[in-house]
């Protein structure tokens, strides 16, 4: 079973996650940020991964403590849900439309985190969230789940659907990358016989 579970507190936030890689896209998602909560259940239902995300945070200073320790409690989770990586084809990509908004998202599940990010939004706000806090989700799930990410909004103006392809996009890369290849469901993908550090 490629499951991962992750429990993580601070003074800021009280965070509770729990995945399973090769689940059918089963999501309970509580972050107390309704729009966040839309987005991981996007990311849930479109990887396949089951999601559970119970998060208590310091919402009445802002969004942006929850918004990325969220981040890198999902990522932490999936890092251990994937172990050594053996087996998994690493590398995915989708592009997904959504009406004017096109966008495109390149991973390598490679233990070497990095995180590419040419989105643009139209407006400083989406409802009550600061448009510059996804790029900390994306960021902080990215170091944490050990996934070079790359992620580029092609064209776009509406900020929801700007928004909502980056984690479509995402959730089928990840789909891709972390299914097992049956060719090769015992090895590591890499000739170093393992993932991280140097190419």
């Amino acid at each position: 079973m490629r499951t991962g579970k992750v429990e993580r507190r601070t003074k800021e936030t009280q965070i509770a996650v729990s995945v399973d890689l090769d689940g059918g896209g089963d999501y309970t998602v509580n972050t107390g940020i309704g729009f966040l909560d839309h987005m991981l259940e996007q990311l849930s239902r479109h990887s396949l991964i089951d999601l559970d995300v119970a998060a208590e945070g310091d919402l009445h200073i802002d969004f942006h403590h929850t918004t990325e320790d969220t981040g890198i409690a999902v990522g932490e989770a999936v890092a251990e849900a994937l172990g050594e990586r053996r087996g998994i084809t690493r590398y995915g990509t989708a592009t997904i439309p959504m009406d004017e908004t096109c966008t495109r998202v390149t991973l390598d599940i490679s233990n070497r985190p990095y995180l590419v990010w040419n989105v643009d939004f139209t407006k400083p706000k989406l409802g009550d969230m600061d448009t510059e806090l996804f790029k900390e989700w994306f960021q902080a799930f990215a170091q944490s789940a050990g996934i070079t990410l790359h992620v580029e909004t092609l064209y776009g103006e509406n900020n929801h659907h700007i928004v909502e392809s980056c984690f479509k996009a995402l959730a089928r890369a990840l789909r891709q990358a972390i299914e097992i290849d049956p060719r090769k469901a015992n090895d590591v993908p890499s000739t170093k016989g393992t993932l991280g550090g140097s190419l």
